[in-house]
């Protein structure tokens, strides 16, 4: 099973640029239209819909979100990386191309290092990896 997941965008030529600078992922070619661009990798598809064509073509005019910030936050992306000082590296990345920090980097109860971010349109999401830096422990779940 592959994963395509999709954002709804206003400007998808500049979300593809930010994901692709921020993760270095290749470009989906073969997915390119004039309503979406696409970043892939074997297992996932992480896909940029023009937003003001995307809701109308799936029937979901309705669900158009009002264009303020902060935007609803009802689901989010986690990329997995490889150590800690990636995720720290990844978040000065996303800092760097017009995203913005939410929170951390920061160890989570469950032993991974994390930063949750936005963005330039401020869809949330986070980038983490399985494992803390040196020196670093996990706090207890609070009860």
């Amino acid at each position: 099973m592959k994963l395509w997941f999709n954002l709804m965008s206003r400007d998808i030529q500049a979300q593809f640029h930010f994901y692709r600078e921020v993760l270095g992922l290749a470009e989906a070619e073969a997915s390119r239209s004039l309503i979406y661009r696409a970043l892939e990798t074997a297992d996932f598809q992480l896909g940029f819909n023009d937003g003001r064509a995307a809701y109308g073509l799936l029937g979901l005019d309705g669900r158009q979100p009002p264009d303020t910030a902060p935007r609803a936050t009802v689901a989010y992306a986690t990329f997995m990386l490889a150590t800690p000082a990636a995720v720290d590296a990844a978040v000065q990345a996303v800092l760097a191309q017009g995203g913005h920090l939410v929170k951390g980097p920061f160890a989570t109860y469950y032993g991974q290092w994390q930063a949750v971010l936005a963005d330039p349109e401020d869809n949330v999401f986070r980038i983490a990896t399985d494992s803390l830096p040196k020196g670093v422990t996990a706090p207890m779940l609070a009860p």
